[in-house]
């Protein structure tokens, strides 16, 4: 099945489409929902009737109550709907899809259903939607590494919002820069940050057809490939034998030995990309962005030593475990050692915290995310982790006063808020407080009743009234 555009539908439904457009502009949402629907279960592909559906739903659920016991009564009420549109989702996609649009016009930011809708246009093949819902979900859980990762990867597949899949990865990157999964969804995006203004756009209103954001599309990489930005192996290959050849004659030239070096870095030949970068480095005075390339550079080897073991091999647990332990153990020695230069720098002191976290050196991190504290922009994190390493530590009280203190120096209600109070609710609950646990708990469910396990915490205390 493939997405269509207004132009191809039947002059019957174009006049529904019509109707359910100026249905909605005179604010008759029920009726404008009901209509959107319609044209969506003859046509499901019509990703204009899909967006200016949503847009409805969005403006209905805003102007609904939002009370604690609607919450309860709408969350609860939609489970069946949800569990329906499961099983039909591999039978037949189309009819779970509809199903959860069903859901979505009385909760129109249901996690649950949205997820349906990501796997069912997935099978249907119907990239925009499921870049739509995906971006809703993302914006309801921008700290969800795994979500911002399959959104950018969707739209770095598909076409879409490439800057605002870019702008949730940055705010992960910036608290996890090494993550390779991070950098490679940034990279995997980079190759498309000229889509929205090629073509996306026009495709969405209705201009353009998905031909043109093909062709836009593969003339951003053609076009990056000159600027020498994404490279493909044919490229890298090429580009590596001229520069070694005139590495003879300028063997000084810093600019070629680092472009060798990332070229090396490129084709996984991550041996000769560090040699190269020793050599840049002994040819000049330090320079940080190029220790933090070097460091790169090493942990992407290390990750590649793992995607390159046999996965039917009897000990792959074992290799994985001893590649990784070292993957570790060089994190921790290199930010030592930018924590040795760079002694007043918090946000290495952070970020040298949380290597010792992975590692489940508590105690030393706890040393470390104390001192972050002092950074304005890390202070509420370094918070938040102190508290996570206090609780491993078993030292529950100082973890519930960590956080309630990084509370109330919060005063907006965001996701970061909400992570503060979630882990404040497993506090009291590993304490055995069970009523300050889920009096936290429901406080998140008030607002957001799709974060985390929130939802069933709170059905099992009312269930166990």
């Amino acid at each position: 099945m493939a997405e269509k555009q207004l132009n191809e539908l039947s002059p019957d439904l174009r006049r529904l489409y019509a109707k359910a457009v100026e249905t909605a502009q005179r604010d008759q949402l029920d009726y404008a929902v009901t209509i959107f629907c319609q044209v969506l279960e003859k046509e499901p592909g019509l990703f204009d009737c899909r967006k200016a559906l949503r847009l409805a739903q969005t403006r209905k659920s805003a102007g609904a109550s939002t009370g604690f016991f609607k919450k309860v009564l709408s969350g609860g009420s939609s489970m069946p709907q949800i569990t329906k549109a499961k099983f039909a989702l591999n039978k037949n996609p189309a009819e779970a899809m509809a199903i959860a649009e069903q859901v979505l016009n009385s909760d129109a930011n249901n996690p649950f259903a949205h997820r349906i809708i990501v796997d069912a246009a997935r099978a249907l093949e119907l990239p925009q939607t499921m870049v739509l819902s995906l971006e809703t979900m993302v914006r309801l859980s921008p700290k969800d590494k795994a979500l911002v990762v399959e959104f950018a990867n969707a739209v770095a597949e598909t076409g879409g919002h490439a800057t605002v899949a870019e702008k949730y990865l940055d705010e992960l990157i910036r608290t996890s820069p090494y993550d390779p999964e991070l950098q490679q969804a940034q990279k995997n995006l980079s190759a498309h940050k000229t889509m929205d203004e090629g073509g996306y756009g026009a495709l969405a209103d209705g201009e353009g057809s998905y031909r043109d954001i093909l062709r836009n599309k593969e003339e951003a990489v053609s076009m990056e490939q000159e600027q020498r930005v994404q490279k493909t192996e044919d490229v890298a290959a090429r580009l590596i034998g001229e520069y070694e050849a005139r590495l003879q004659t300028e063997p000084d030239s810093t600019k070629l030995l680092r472009s060798l070096a990332e070229l090396y870095t490129q084709k996984n030949q991550f041996d000769r990309a560090l040699e190269y970068y020793q050599r840049l480095k002994n040819s000049g005075p330090g320079d940080a962005t190029l220790d933090r390339a070097i460091a790169e550079t090493t942990v992407r080897q290390f990750d590649h030593q793992i995607a390159q073991l046999n996965p039917f091999a009897t000990d792959i647990a074992e290799q994985t475990a001893r590649i990784q332990a070292a993957k570790t153990a060089f994190q921790l020695a290199e930010c030592r050692q930018r924590v040795e230069k760079y002694p007043t720098d918090l946000a290495i002191r952070f970020e040298l915290g949380q290597y010792y976290f992975q590692a489940g050196e508590f105690r030393e991190a706890t040393a470390e995310f104390q001192k972050a504290q002092g950074n304005p922009h890390k202070r509420l994190a370094a918070m938040n982790c102190l508290a996570q390493c206090f609780a491993k530590r078993k030292m529950f009280d100082l973890a519930a006063d960590k956080l309630q203190e990084a509370i109330k120096e919060k005063p907006a209600f965001d996701e970061e808020k909400k992570e503060l109070i979630y882990h404040l609710g497993c506090v009291f609950e590993s304490m055995g407080q069970k009523e300050e646990a889920i009096g936290q708990f429901k406080l998140i469910f008030r607002e957001d009743a799709g974060y985390r396990d929130v939802g069933a915490k709170v059905d099992a205390y009312y269930a166990g009234q």
